[in-house]
């Protein structure tokens, strides 16, 4: 099925990428601790976090509907131009995301460095779903 010319079942494929690179790097790679200290941002009461939880899908899923317009507008198939377009994009919107809370908030150079790490290879590994489906 698709809607404004993008494959739905890929853009939902990508998402699940996205969630499941972010839950291996945040999650199984680092420990609270060292997300708290490379973050700077305090511990919070985890049944709080916790109950946020179910809308942490939504993130990806706007990431993986943005990749599949940008590589849609691109007109270049295949899963090796949407990977390019996933690094570029990464990079771009990634790191420059990530600036805001470095520059106004307590992230520090590490976790910038993390971030811009996850950002490339998440996008990049949903581009590649999303221009291989396209």
């Amino acid at each position: 099925m698709r809607v404004m010319g993008v494959n739905i079942l890929a853009v939902i494929v990508a998402a699940i990428a996205i969630y499941g690179i972010e839950f291996v790097i945040f999650a199984v790679m680092m420990t609270p601790d060292q997300y708290t200290a490379l973050s700077g941002y305090p511990q919070t009461d985890s049944a709080a976090a916790m109950a946020r939880m179910p809308f942490g899908i939504i993130p990806p899923l706007l990431t993986a509907i943005g990749l599949a317009l940008a590589i849609k507008w691109r007109n270049r198939p295949g899963w090796m131009s949407g990977l390019v377009v996933g690094v570029v994009l990464g990079v771009l919107f990634g790191l420059g995301g990530s600036l805001y809370s470095f520059v106004y908030g307590p992230n520090t150079v590490s976790f910038i460095a993390v971030n811009l790490g996850h950002y490339v290879v998440c996008w990049a590994v949903a581009g590649a779903v999303l221009g291989a489906w396209k």
